[in-house]
């Protein structure tokens, strides 16, 4: 027997096993870790926005998009994407749009896609009236520095809306100086109501992006979308809160607008 060939089948035994050892291992070394985006967009995947149903009555009818309006266009020239007010909407069978939504708060924030800017002399105006038309509140807009989603927040200054009551809002670009052309403009209906105290408890003890589902999930568009609007601005770049944004907009069929920039609420 030669002596010197032990030494060899020894190495090719350690080594033969050391291999075997690696091979086991690899799955556990390439095995991913969870990681909090992955969680966000998962939620992204099963967030719904539950639309309820309109209210018994007279439908609200509205306008979710600005540009030309029956009987003549409008006096603000077309821009790529029209003034969009971000809000449900429902088409019915006699080719009505109902414009729609429902809030829990007493001061609530509306979003709008805004194409013009401060450069252009146009005036711009928010109107909220009860539904017999008396005017709540009303304030001058400033077109932002450039096109994007700009919130109109009611002010704590402002009287309060009543749970249980509907009230009528309208988002009013005239670009006219003469006033010869009509403006463009959004309008729709809003409506206060509680949620059962089951949800509020959840809500009280909530993260925020648990807050934006549990909202969703409820048919609260209002804080639905204020709750997701204020995640994003303060991290505008996080992948999975854009992929909430564009899943929120997209439910609404709204996806054109889901890419433009939230801006500050003007003074």
């Amino acid at each position: 027997m030669n002596l010197n060939s032990q030494p060899i089948k020894l190495f090719l035994v350690v080594a033969f096993s050391c291999t075997n050892l690696l091979v086991s291992l690899t799955p556990i070394l390439a095995k991913p870790t969870p990681n909090r985006s992955n969680a966000k967009t998962t939620l992204a995947q099963a967030t719904t926005f539950t639309q309820p149903p309109i209210p018994p009555g007279s439908s609200p009818g509205g306008r979710v998009r600005g540009g030309a309006k029956r009987g003549g266009p409008s006096g603000c020239p077309s821009p790529k994407i029209d003034l969009t007010a971000l809000v449900p909407f429902t088409e019915e069978a006699n080719s009505v749009i109902n414009v729609w939504a429902q809030t829990t708060v007493e001061h609530p924030s509306w979003f709008f896609y805004v194409p013009y800017t401060k450069d252009s002399p146009y005036t711009v105006e928010f109107v909220l009236q009860d539904l017999n038309a008396n005017q709540v509140y009303k304030k001058a807009i400033a077109l932002p520095d450039k096109p994007g989603i700009v919130p109109v927040s009611l002010p704590s200054t402002a009287p309060t809306l009543a749970v249980g009551q509907q009230y009528r809002w309208f988002f009013t670009i005239n670009c006219d100086k003469q006033q010869n052309a009509p403006p463009t403009y959004v309008e729709g209906v809003i409506k206060r109501v509680n949620l059962s105290q089951p949800t509020v408890k959840q809500l009280e003890t909530a993260e925020p992006l648990k807050r934006y589902a549990l909202y969703a999930q409820n048919g609260i568009w209002y804080e639905a979308l204020t709750t997701l609007a204020q995640l994003r601005q303060k991290n505008p770049q996080d992948p999975a809160l854009k992929a909430e944004w564009r899943n929120l907009l997209g439910s609404i069929r709204l996806d054109d607008v889901a890419e433009e920039p939230i801006l500050p609420e003007t003074p």
